[in-house]
C-alpha cells in the first residue's frame, strides 16, 4: 500500500487528510512539525508528501513550509511534494512549483482534485520507478557490452543501435565477409571501423575504396593494381587496394556500384585470395577480410541482372542492417550535443524539432544541422529556428484530464507513424517519456 506523510501542524488537517486517504486505499503518516516530518523520512519509506506552508513560527509568509520544502528536495530529489495552505502568496507558490513542486492546493481543499492529484503523481513514481530499473538495465547492458569492445567513439543510446553494434561484436573476430545496409549517412563506414577494431587483424592496415567514386574503366586498377603501362597514363607500376589491405581489412563502400568485370574478379579473390595486377600475368596472393556496404537493393540488382548472385552471397554471410536515424530517434539528441561539442545548449523546443524530424539525410544531415545551428547562434541556448528544419504540420490531440489517450489511441498512433515513437508521441500531443509511461501503464511493449 502506497504511503503519503502529511506534514501539518493542526490535528484536524490531518485527521481529515488520513481519513480521506484511507477510504482510497493509502497510507498516511502524520508528522506535526518540519522537524518530526524529515525525521521520518530518514526512518521509512514514503512515496508522497503533502506538507503545509504555514507553521507555529509563521503563519502567514511560507517561509517554513518553503524551507521544509527545499529540504526534503535536497535530500529526496524524486519525491513528489504537494503543497497545501490558505495563506501563502501566490508567486512563493509558483516559485516552488518551478523548483520542482508537484502540485499546490489551496485550504480548504477539494477532495476530489486533491485524490486525483496524489493517484496521478503516485501513478507516476511507479512508472518512473519502472523506467528507472530499466534504464539501470541498460546501462548496466551497455557497460558490460563496452568493457571488451572498442566501439570507436560510437554516439548511441537507442536499443536498436545497441542490437547493430551486438551483432558485430559477435562477429568482429570471425573472418567471414560482411556486408553492412543501410541509407546514405546512416553511419556504415563506423560500423566498419568497429568491426576492424575488434578483429583478429586489428593491428593490420585499413583500407576504404568507394566503389561509386572510381570510373568503372579504372576500378579493377584500384582494387588489383596496375603495371606500367597497362592503360593510358600507367607510368609505373601501382599496387591495388588488396595488395595494400593485406594482413587487414578492405572496407568496400557503395559496392552496388561495381562494375560486372570487376564483380567477377572480386569474387575469385573472395574465393582464392589470388589475383593479377591489370597488364600483369603473375599471380598475387593475400590475405584480407573484406566488408562491405550498400545502400542499395542487392536482391533487386540480382533479379535485373545488374549484380552477380554468387558474388552476393559470398559478401553476405552476416549483414548488419543499420537504420535510418528516425528509426532510433533516442540516439538523435545524443548525437546532437555530440556535434555541438559542449559550445552550445538545445532549448526544449530545438529538442522537440530535432525528434519531430524525419531526417533523410540521417546521421549526416543532423550533423550538417548542428554545424549550422553552431554558426548561427550566438548565445548559449540554440533556439528552433537556428536549425533550420521545415514545420511540421501534425494535427496534435492534447491529453487533458477528461481527454487522455488510451491504449487504442496509442497504439493506432504508432501505427501511423511506422513504429517510430517519437513521431507517434508528437502527434498524440506527449514527449517521448510520457508516451513511455503510458506504454508501460498498458502494457505495450517497446520494439
Amino acid at each position: 500500500m502506497p504511503t503519503v506523510l502529511i506534514i501539518d501542524d493542526n490535528p484536524a488537517v490531518a485527521t481529515a487528510l488520513a481519513l480521506s486517504l484511507s477510504l482510497n486505499e493509502l497510507d498516511a503518516v502524520h508528522a506535526a512539525s518540519p522537524q518530526e516530518g524529515l525525521a521520518v523520512l530518514q526512518s521509512r519509506a514514503v512515496d508522497l508528501v503533502i506538507q503545509d506552508m504555514n507553521f507555529s513560527a509563521d503563519t502567514t509568509s511560507g517561509a517554513e513550509g518553503e524551507e521544509l520544502f527545499r529540504a526534503i528536495r535536497a535530500e529526496h530529489p524524486d519525491l513528489p511534494v504537494i503543497l497545501l495552505t490558505a495563506w501563502t502568496h501566490l508567486d512563493t507558490a509558483v516559485s516552488l512549483v518551478k523548483a520542482g513542486a508537484a502540485d499546490y492546493l489551496a485550504k480548504p481543499w477539494d477532495d476530489q482534485r486533491l485524490l486525483a492529484s496524489v493517484k496521478n503523481l503516485l501513478e507516476l513514481g511507479d512508472a518512473n520507478r519502472v523506467l528507472a530499473r530499466e534504464r539501470g538495465q541498460r546501462r548496466r547492458s551497455r557497460d558490460a557490452l563496452l568493457v571488451d569492445l572498442d566501439s570507436r567513439g560510437l554516439i548511441w543510446a537507442d536499443r536498436a543501435t545497441e542490437g547493430v553494434l551486438r551483432l558485430a561484436a559477435q562477429v568482429a573476430k570471425s573472418d567471414v565477409s560482411v556486408l553492412i545496409t543501410g541509407p546514405n549517412g546512416a553511419g556504415k563506414e563506423k560500423f566498419a571501423e568497429i568491426l576492424q577494431a575488434n578483429s583478429a587483424v586489428a593491428k593490420g592496415p585499413f583500407v576504404t575504396l568507394n566503389c561509386g567514386a572510381i570510373p568503372g574503366e579504372l576500378i579493377e586498377a584500384e582494387l588489383f593494381g596496375a603495371e606500367a603501362g597497362a592503360y593510358t597514363g600507367a607510368s609505373k607500376s601501382r599496387e591495388g587496394k588488396f595488395e595494400a589491405a593485406d594482413g587487414g581489412t578492405l572496407f568496400l563502400d557503395e559496392i552496388g556500384n561495381l562494375p560486372p568485370s570487376g564483380q567477377m574478379k572480386l569474387l575469385r579473390v573472395l574465393e582464392t585470395g589470388r589475383f593479377e595486377r591489370l597488364g600483369s600475368n603473375r599471380e598475387r596472393q593475400v590475405r584480407v577480410r573484406v566488408i562491405s556496404a550498400t545502400n542499395a537493393d542487392l536482391p533487386a540488382m540480382i533479379r535485373a541482372g545488374q549484380f552477380r548472385e554468387d558474388l552476393y552471397y559470398r559478401l553476405n554471410v552476416i549483414e548488419l542492417r543499420v537504420p535510418p536515424l528516425v528509426e532510433r530517434s533516442d540516439d538523435i539528441l545524443p548525437l546532437a550535443e555530440y556535434f555541438l561539442a559542449g559550445e552550445r545548449r538545445l532549448s526544449a523546443e530545438a529538442c522537440d524539432a530535432l525528434l519531430g524530424h524525419d531526417w533523410p539525410g540521417n546521421v549526416r544531415e543532423l550533423k550538417n544541422v548542428m554545424l549550422r545551428a553552431r554558426l548561427l547562434t550566438t548565445d548559449v541556448e540554440i533556439p528552433r529556428t537556428a536549425l533550420g528544419l521545415p514545420d511540421r504540420h501534425v494535427v496534435r490531440v492534447h491529453p487533458t484530464l477528461d481527454n487522455e489517450p488510451d491504449r487504442a489511441a496509442i497504439e493506432a498512433a504508432i501505427s501511423r507513424s511506422s513504429g517510430v515513437l517519437s513521431q507517434a508521441a508528437s502527434a498524440l500531443g506527449l514527449s517521448r517519456q510520457a508516451l513511455y509511461r503510458r506504454m508501460e501503464r498498458f502494457g505495450i511493449a517497446r520494439q
